[in-house]
């Protein structure tokens, strides 16, 4: 049986531009090309999750524009349940992305219909409840993200958080988390310690949450949990072309194989899942776009046995 994954999160159509370099403030550049690809966090995990091979369900808004139907599609398309997907007024989520020629980006996002999923009902609960893993960003309400969370701990199913875009979180949320996925930048902001050493971060991190999963780009992850465990993973070797949903596939495929083995508390699981997750964002980064750039499970298991020696 398939591993089951819920999202509570955002969908947002990307407008990507790609650029030589980023403009500094008050800078104009021109670009080279324009596209656009449907996005946002949760959306973006909710396909990585359901191309790595789960069974998924998708929770969100989106607007009554024309981006509404494309986002909506785009879910549709991979396979995933849209019935907690909501239609309101107004338009849908944004995210404004320009690429440079070194694969770096800056996104800037325009949370729309995103803003409007404040009110979960029986359904969601549901979804929620016959989840092996909740997959939560921070790209909608937070009292949604703390109500789901709240759910998924009651009904014995693990919540996985990706505390992005970065600030600080309550308590009352940290204490629902079994997993917190996190950037360097957002490790710094949540854990409230401004350094560049990952221990450091990841010390002052699992003072807050039982298990932390800090992504360090082409550098790989690394892992720390109350019980003293510290793994840390290389990333695998890629030519690089755009690194906008790297972070998304990566997560994605963290969610999957920490349902697949229902939980992952053994160096030797902890190892396998972050090599796996680690090589779909090596996937990822190798192609342009959103959504579009999210690898299959093939795709994956193949970077990953090239990396790795074998599948994860």
């Amino acid at each position: 049986m398939s591993a089951r994954v819920v999202v509570v999160g955002s969908a947002n159509l990307d407008l990507v531009v790609t650029t030589p370099q980023l403009p500094r403030p008050g800078e104009t550049v021109l670009g080279d090309d324009f596209r656009t690809v449907p996005g946002g966090k949760g959306a973006n995990q909710a396909v990585a999750a359901a191309r790595a091979g789960a069974d998924c369900d998708f929770v969100g808004a989106v607007g009554t524009d024309d981006f509404g139907g494309l986002l909506r599609d785009n879910l549709v398309a991979a396979g995933i349940d849209v019935r907690g997907l909501r239609t309101v007024g107004g338009p849908s989520g944004v995210a404004l992305i320009a690429v440079d020629g070194a694969a770096e980006n800056f996104i800037v996002v325009a949370p729309g219909a995103n803003a409007a999923l404040t009110n979960l009902d029986d359904a969601d609960r549901a979804a929620v409840a016959a989840a092996d893993v909740l997959l939560l960003q921070l790209e909608v309400p937070l009292p949604t993200v703390t109500r789901a969370a709240a759910w998924a701990r009651a009904d014995g199913t693990t919540v996985v958080l990706n505390a992005a875009p970065a600030r600080p979180l309550p308590a009352e949320l940290l204490d629902l988390v079994d997993v917190l996925v996190v950037n360097e930048h957002e490790a710094a902001v949540v854990g409230g310690v401004f350094t560049d050493e990952p221990a450091a971060l990841l010390d002052a991190l699992v003072a807050l949450v039982p298990r932390v999963v800090l992504t360090l780009g082409a550098r790989g992850a690394a892992y720390a949990d109350r019980h003293g465990l510290r793994i840390e993973v290389p990333a695998p070797m890629v030519d690089a072309v755009d690194t906008t949903a790297a972070g998304d596939a990566f997560t994605g495929a963290l969610a999957v194989g920490w349902a697949e083995r229902g939980g992952a508390d053994s160096a030797e699981t902890v190892t396998a899942v972050l090599r796996w997750a680690c090589a779909a964002g090596a996937a990822c980064a190798q192609r342009r776009g959103a959504s579009s750039a999210l690898p299959d499970r093939a795709a994956i298991d193949e970077l990953a046995a090239a990396a790795y020696g074998a599948r994860a």
